[in-house]
């Protein structure tokens, strides 16, 4: 068992429930998945963009990622429906943990200026989005085997019924908000 999960099963568990006063220990709220998207739009144009994309995307979340398809044609944009335009992973249980760590412990630190992450991308219902710029800030990708800068979007889904209580989840995980 990872250790970032045995840390969750005792003291952030407990922390929330003096936080919050829960009855229940089933009350507790908990990271339910981590999901990365990664938005590849040129691959419209070439197929190996998308592919080069899946393959940073497999490296850093350590499972492979499938693709997204458009879901209605827009001709502005040259899309149309059933394209692949994406690719996303979702991460549970074991990996999820490992990922939540690596992103915390190492990505974070790496990204230029950091101040912290934003503390209000918090969705009503105690989910919240982080959008990264490009996917250098990772260690295990290597700067020379880059072909192109690219962004993603990664969604912590926790079980939270509240934003603040998800935010002192997120918090307990070591999360860095901006103060």
């Amino acid at each position: 068992m990872s250790r970032l999960k045995d840390t969750y099963q005792n003291e952030i568990v407990d922390a929330m429930i003096k936080k919050f006063g829960y009855k229940n220990i089933m009350e507790v709220p908990k990271l339910d998945k981590i999901v990365i998207n990664m938005g590849v739009g040129e691959a419209k144009e070439n197929a190996k963009i998308l592919e080069a994309a899946m393959k940073d995307l497999e490296i850093i979340a350590g499972q492979k990622p499938i693709t997204t398809k458009a879901k209605n044609s827009i001709a502005n944009f040259k899309i149309r429906e059933g394209m692949p335009i994406g690719c996303k992973v979702t991460l549970r249980g074991e990996k999820m943990y490992e990922f939540l760590d690596r992103l915390v412990n190492l990505a974070l630190p790496r990204v230029r200026d950091f101040r912290g992450v934003n503390p209000n991308a918090f969705d009503g219902r105690g989910n919240y989005a982080l959008g990264i710029k490009e996917q250098l800030i990772f260690p295990e990708i290597e700067y020379d085997k880059v072909d192109k800068v690219r962004g993603m979007d990664i969604i912590f889904v926790t079980t939270a019924n509240t934003d603040e209580e998800a935010r002192e989840l997120l918090t307990q995980f070591n999360m860095p908000f901006a103060k």
